[in-house]
């Protein structure tokens, strides 16, 4: 790609630094006000960088890069970077604990009402919201692992003392958000003859099979899914019943804690366990979510420092179990059939009859995460590939938009979501989502990291690089956002609002995208079978070559082989030495080393002749 991650994140910590400390003090709150997310999204920008990527660790101040050092020259040296982060991070530990010891996680001033005259009641505002939970998960182990590092360069009493008083708390988050991810996670079962099931069977029978032969199929393709979901013990989603395999059904996250969700049976201290009011049925965009944060308790990084105790380990596996499952399900109905596949018939529909391009990249969202994890084809690869390059034309990211382009109000505003379930505390509430372009982006870079295939690749790569462009033309120029997102008035003409502050939402998953980015950097490159076996005959040929001229060559007295010779032979023993991983690095050298071998064989052949 040409994208420069380590340039473009330090660009964004110079921006959220310049953004976040105004006035001497720590300013929360965003474009969206502050809420349990928004905030948690702002302090991300910071430790999600610091957590995933070595040369952006905060939590060694003797090790802290000095382009990084620059970067965050705001927020002061490399000693009192990390206690402003300690501090920060205490502010919000505390104001998001109730005076009961309930960690909260209310969505705030991300929920409005659907009804622009209407106003959302102090009850609903409180409503914990899968988001949050997501974001919690994701931010305590990036904090707990911080707290954990930086520890070991501090000497004073009372820092240390802070230091474990916010690992209680970090720690009692994430327990509570692992908890909420549990009592959210909700299945849906209906027959097919109601018009839940007749949506999801026309979506899946993209050839115009019978019917029964569909369902029978399906049946028989879901029947691991339905065996698992059976078996779930703790949480929401564990009462419905799945004996009656008459029963179709669908599973993963709905908005909030289910209504009527039981408690869940656990030793850690997360306070009292509020009632739900969400609706029992999965949304795809809290599924996606809830799968990008849970994905986080079994990374590297959360086993290497060990960051999970048994209790909390025991949650995770509920969790990973309910991931596992989930993402089998959608996988297989987005690529079910052996013609076109459900996720190519673009708009995606839901069984609620609703049509829309981002539940189709909420689909997609998924089915790359499932590929990522099993290492897929590159046939699989390359069909993915398309539908992502059809959203990216659907979405005028990589197509110019003319004045009253329905696309562009996925953009901006955004796609609402109607929160079900709400309406029991007040005016029906709605979940604005306007992450398109780089929910699109990460798919894309996730595709390419796992593509075997070079075209494929690159394909992907190049689209990378397109809706990259289009997110950059989106950055902010001027104001207290400068540096940051979201400005899609710069693309869009339609769009006459300008924003100030900052949308800490689109920031942060901008920030995400660039580390996944700098990781994939890091990676082997691609390795061509057929490179490899055509460096392996050059470098049969250049050895043999060599061999030749240390056999004909004469010795000059006090040395076993001449300079030239020696260096040829060294960059060949390189050559082999990385063949196998860097085909093409190995084959330039060789070629070198061809050329310094002809070059000898024209000067002997020539001294020859003259005599």
């Amino acid at each position: 790609m040409k994208l420069q991650p380590r340039q473009q994140l330090l660009e964004v910590w110079e921006a959220a630094a310049r953004t976040s400390l105004r006035d001497g003090g720590w300013t929360w709150g965003g474009r969206g006000g502050s809420n349990s997310i928004s905030d948690a999204e702002q302090l991300l920008c910071f430790m999600y960088p610091a957590s995933e990527l070595p040369g952006f660790r905060l939590d060694t101040p003797d090790e802290t890069a000095d382009d990084v050092l620059a970067a965050l020259t705001d927020l002061g040296d490399s000693v009192e970077i990390p206690k402003l982060l300690l501090k920060v991070i205490g502010e919000y530990l505390r104001t998001y604990t109730g005076d009961d010891g309930r960690p909260i996680f209310s969505g705030g001033s991300y929920f409005l009402p659907s009804d622009e005259d209407a106003k959302i009641t102090p009850e609903q505002l409180q409503l914990d919201v899968v988001d949050s939970f997501s974001m919690s998960v994701t931010l305590a182990l990036g904090t707990l692992g911080f707290l954990k590092v930086f520890r070991q360069s501090v000497r004073r009493e009372d820092i240390r003392r802070e230091i474990r008083e916010l690992e209680d708390l970090a720690s009692s988050r994430l327990s509570a958000a692992m908890v909420g991810l549990l009592r959210s996670f909700t299945i849906n079962a209906f027959d097919p003859g109601a018009p839940a099931g007749r949506a999801l069977l026309r979506t899946v029978n993209q050839t115009g099979a019978p019917e029964r032969r569909v369902l029978d199929d399906l049946r028989r393709e879901l029947r691991p899914v339905r065996a698992g979901l059976r078996d779930l013990s703790i949480g929401s989603g564990s009462e419905v019943d799945l004996d009656n395999e008459n029963l179709l059904f669908e599973c993963g996250w709905t908005w909030g804690i289910v209504k009527d969700a039981p408690d869940v049976s656990t030793p850690l201290q997360i306070g009292p366990q509020p009632k739900g009011v969400a609706a029992d049925t999965p949304f795809l965009y809290f599924t996606v979510n809830a799968l990008v944060g849970i994905s986080d308790l079994w990374s590297e990084r959360t086993r290497v420092l060990g960051l999970l105790n048994d209790d909390q380990l025991n949650l995770a596996q509920s969790l990973q179990r309910r991931w596992d499952l989930t993402q089998l399900y959608w996988r297989t109905i987005a690529m079910y059939g052996r013609g076109t596949w459900p996720l190519e018939d673009i708009p995606w529909k839901t069984t609620d009859e609703k049509e829309s391009e981002y539940y189709s990249l909420g689909v997609t969202a998924m089915v790359v995460q499932s590929l990522v994890n099993s290492r897929a084809s590159d046939v699989d690869l390359g069909r993915v590939a398309s539908v992502l390059e059809e959203l990216a034309i659907r979405a005028r990211i990589i197509r110019r938009g003319v004045p009253g382009d329905p696309p562009v109000l996925m953009h901006s505003p955004g796609v609402p979501v109607n929160l079900r379930g709400s309406e029991e505390l007040g005016p029906p509430m709605i979940w604005v989502v306007s992450d398109f372009a780089i929910t699109l982006l990460k798919r894309t870079i996730w595709a390419a990291t796992i593509a075997q295939n070079t075209r494929t690749r690159e394909r992907l790569l190049t689209l990378a690089d397109q809706i990259w462009r289009h997110i950059m033309q989106r950055r902010c120029a001027d104001g207290a956002a400068r540096g940051l997102w979201d400005q899609p008035g710069n693309v869009f003409t339609d769009i006459e609002v300008r924003h100030e502050e900052p949308s800490w939402y689109f920031s942060e998953r901008v920030v995400e995208f660039l580390v996944a980015a700098a990781l994939a950097s890091g990676e082997s490159p691609l390795r061509s079978p057929q490179l490899v076996e055509f460096a392996f005959q050059m470098l049969s040929e250049a050895e043999h070559l060599l061999d030749q001229e240390l056999v004909t060559r004469q010795l000059v007295e006090g040395q076993t082989i001449q300079p030239k010779l020696r260096s040829i032979q060294a960059a060949l023993q390189r050559a082999r030495l990385i063949i196998s991983d860097r085909p093409a690095t190995a084959n330039a050298l060789i070629n070198n080393a061809l050329l310094d071998l002809e070059r000898l064989a024209v000067a002997r052949d020539s001294a020859s002749e003259a005599i």
